[in-house]
């Protein structure tokens, strides 16, 4: 059962040309881009925390005196109007959060630049988290690694030649707009480059053995940051000039890099001082094995080998051309098992214990001001990022996000009552390093949404569901109950009783009245109306489970009753809005009105066909207009589908997200690079084997037929359970279940539905799953 790590590595025949195409590392909050450059090594760094400017107040002042106007206009479909006043009313002030920024870079500049070039490859082994370039220069074999360790809160580079004093190179820290070329370093023309060390205010060596880089990253109250390498050397010397170390006529040199900023420790330059000497007293042997066994205690929980009977592995190809092959529709299920742990690798290595949550690029930005300020858009977007998170056996790596949440209601709930009067907390479709829940932008289509707090929540309720965490619960349960709050008070009764959400939108989407005006703010989206229900009823089951709230709980399952339930329209799809309105863009790349779907509980084959058939016809209407054009679009499009239980749709939106969507190093492409395509197509892979939403483990509920023999071991379902399948020729053939707890649990296989009862820690395993069972 080990063949699959054969095929875990991403691997290339060249150096990386630009940024899509080197490779990432990273512990949560250190990441790097490592380019794998020949005479100037590039390594594109960023620390987490490196944010420009500091929390400031966006709530606009003049939200609740005009909410009702807003609110009246809508209900009178004078849509423009209610928009033109939320502009002014409703967008913050100013309108714009806060933006993710890039660390800076190290180089290394080398001295041998004569020779021929030769068996060059560069990979990244998933099996290990290192990053690894090799080549031969000149008859010398150069070996270059890199890994980023959790346990040491340090990026690790090490040089060997197998030549004698062999390694000869300086080095520099920067941080600009413009990148250095990668040409040998005597070709240089040292001439003006852009802003090469633009956005420092220190830069410079200390001792013998170290530089540094320190600066602010802009904007009042904005945070401080230092970075600060020491590199040792085995032969040869090490020596300081300029801001840069110099290394000559060494065997194996180590570079122990670190950075942090006053976000978390009051003396950043200190910090990484003192960091650095410690480690450095330490043998290499040492940090790479703690680094290993931290690394592999996360990665090797899950194995995954999908095979068909035409599929072969190639990972004799290096990936990009794997990449093109698969697009000329050659099998290569290798790609996807490799494409699978790419995003759980990505997960573990972007948000750790501590850390910042994923962003939009989870922690891999070269920009000063990166698209879309590379933050957390809460739409979907930062949602998508932790899909795999449970599924996938990366519990612990769930909790930066509850760490941001929980720094979000203090501030949400200053928006719920300066902007809308309402108790509780909220927050908009965005929120950054400061916890910002006022509106982001002024763009009609996404903007003036209330529910990015509420969807959060349910994360929460998630967590515990796999975990049983009865502590977890207790503290969590009261961030559920404020944002149950809020909505209990901003709800109100519409025309024919039920209780919606107004003002709201339908990410992104927009629609047509009968007039033939069209808009996009509205009364009643049936996305809010379905977070609503799945929030409500996981606080309801918290507050029973905790045997408290009796008469909150009560209040939430009265409200119930008021809440619009998903409903089918004129084309046989779920609607998108309360009133069924005609799209203006059929082929959207928002699917909100699925939530309930997925990842919602609320429509499943099982408990309600007819739903399923809508969104099934949804789904099928959406594609028909060029739905899916985005990588994260077609990664939920996956997760639906295998929902569904339509396990070759699921497959089909695999293949077109890598594709059309996946870039040389495995990057999820929106365009430009957005991270959330990646987890949620490991999601959606985890989805079709396992699904665990209705109180019942389904045991393979969306295996395509081309994925003819395969295993995995150690997906985790709801209830505590860990779970590896076998199958051939299509049909299971072997379980094996372990319970953190004493418990019942039932499952389905194909329409076989058969209950087992399960000890804490013992392995059930079965290997008969015929109809007597």
């Amino acid at each position: 059962m080990n063949t699959y790590t054969d095929d875990l590595k991403l691997w290339y025949k060249e150096p990386a040309n630009n940024w899509d195409e080197a490779l990432p590392t990273g512990n949560g909050r250190l990441g790097g881009m490592v380019f794998g450059n020949i005479y100037s090594e590039r390594i594109q760094l960023n620390e987490d925390s490196v944010w420009y400017g500091g929390p400031i107040d966006r709530n606009n002042p003049d939200a609740y005196k005009n909410l009702d106007k807003i609110r009246s206009l809508l209900m009178e479909g004078k849509i423009k109007e209610a928009e033109e006043l939320s502009a002014l009313a409703l967008s913050g002030t100013p309108e714009c959060q806060r933006h993710y920024e890039t660390l800076g870079d190290l180089y290394l500049f080398f001295t041998n630049e004569k020779g021929e070039v030769t068996n060059y490859t560069r990979e990244l082994d998933l099996t290990t988290g290192v990053i690894q370039t090799d080549f031969t220069l000149d008859g010398t074999r150069y070996t270059r690694s890199v890994f980023t360790s959790f346990p040491h809160q340090v990026m690790v580079v090490r040089l060997r030649s197998d030549k004698p004093n062999g390694l000869n190179f300086h080095t520099q820290l920067s941080r600009g707009t413009a990148p250095w070329n990668f040409e040998p370093f005597s070709t240089h023309k040292f001439r003006y480059n852009g802003g090469f060390n633009a956005y420092i205010d220190k830069s410079c060596t200390v001792g013998s053995d170290s530089s540094l880089m320190t600066g602010q990253c802009g904007g009042k109250g904005a945070v401080e940051f230092s970075s600060r390498i020491k590199v040792q050397a085995e032969g040869g010397s090490v020596r300081t000039l300029g801001n840069s170390v110099i290394v000559e006529n060494a065997n194996t040199v180590t570079i122990f890099l670190t950075a942090n900023t006053t976000f978390r420790v009051e003396n950043p330059e200190l910090y990484c001082q003192t960091q650095l000497e410690q480690i450095s007293q330490q043998p290499y042997e040492v940090i790479y094995q703690e680094y290993l066994t931290d690394y592999q205690s996360l990665f090797n929980r899950v194995e995954i080998d999908v095979r068909t009977d035409r599929g072969v592995f190639l990972n004799s190809l290096a990936t990009n051309e794997r990449i093109e092959r698969f697009k000329e529709g050659k099998d290569d299920y290798g790609l996807l098992n490799l494409f699978f742990q790419y995003g759980r690798y990505l997960l573990l290595s972007s948000s750790r214990p501590g850390s910042l949550p994923a962003n939009l690029q989870g922690i891999w930005n070269k920009d000063m001001l990166p698209i879309w300020d590379s933050k957390y858009t809460i739409n979907i977007n930062t949602q998508m990022n932790y899909w795999p998170a449970e599924t996938c056996n990366l519990s612990e790596c769930h909790l930066p996000l509850f760490d941001l949440l929980e720094r979000m209601r203090e501030n949400g709930r200053k928006t719920a009552k300066v902007m809308y009067n309402c108790r509780g907390f909220m927050a908009h479709h965005n929120t950054d390093i400061w916890a910002d829940t006022a509106p982001q932008d002024v763009c009609l289509s996404s903007t003036y949404w209330v529910m990015g707090a509420a969807w959060l929540s349910i994360h929460l309720w998630e967590h515990y569901q796999f975990t049983l965490d009865g502590e977890f619960l207790k503290q969590a349960y009261p961030t559920m109950k404020e944002a149950s709050e809020f909505l209990l008070d901003f709800l109100i009764e519409s025309p024919d009783g039920k209780l919606i959400t107004c003002p709201t939108i339908s990410p992104e989407n927009e629609y047509r009245l009968p007039s033939g005006e069209t808009g996009v703010m509205c009364m009643g989206a049936s996305m809010d109306s379905q977070i609503t229900m799945e929030l409500f009823t996981a606080c309801i089951n918290a507050s029973l489970i905790l045997g408290i709230d009796e008469d909150f709980r009560n209040t939430l399952t009265e409200t119930l009753q008021q809440i619009p339930t998903p409903e089918i329209g004129k084309y046989g799809q779920i609607k998108e809005w309360v009133e069924d309105y005609e799209e203006i863009e059929p082929g959207h790349r928002h699917i909100s009105h699925l939530f309930a779907l997925h990842p919602g509980s609320q429509i499943s084959p099982e408990s309600t066909p007819e739903l399923a058939a809508a969104a099934r016809k949804t789904l099928e209407r959406r594609l028909s207009f060029g739905g899916g054009h985005t990588g994260w679009s077609k990664a939920w499009i996956i997760n639906m589908w295998a929902r569904l239980g339509a396990g070759e749709e699921s497959l089909k939106n695999i293949e077109e997200l890598i594709k059309n969507s996946t870039l040389p190093n495995l990057f999820d492409n929106h365009p430009p690079f957005q991270i959330d395509g990646n987890f949620g197509c490991t999601a959606g892979i985890a989805e079709m084997l396992l699904q665990s939403h209705e109180d019942v483990i389904h045991l393979l509920p969306a295996l395509p037929d081309r994925w003819k023999n395969g295993y995995v071991k150690g997906l985790k379902a709801r209830g505590g359970y860990e779970i590896s399948l076998e199958w051939n020729a299509n049909k299971l053939t072997h379980l094996e279940i372990v319970a953190n707890h004493y418990s019942e649990v039932t499952l389905r296989y194909n329409d076989t539905i058969f209950t087992l009862l399960l000890e804490k820690g013992n392995v059930y395993s079965i290997s008969d799953f015929s109809s007597s069972n």
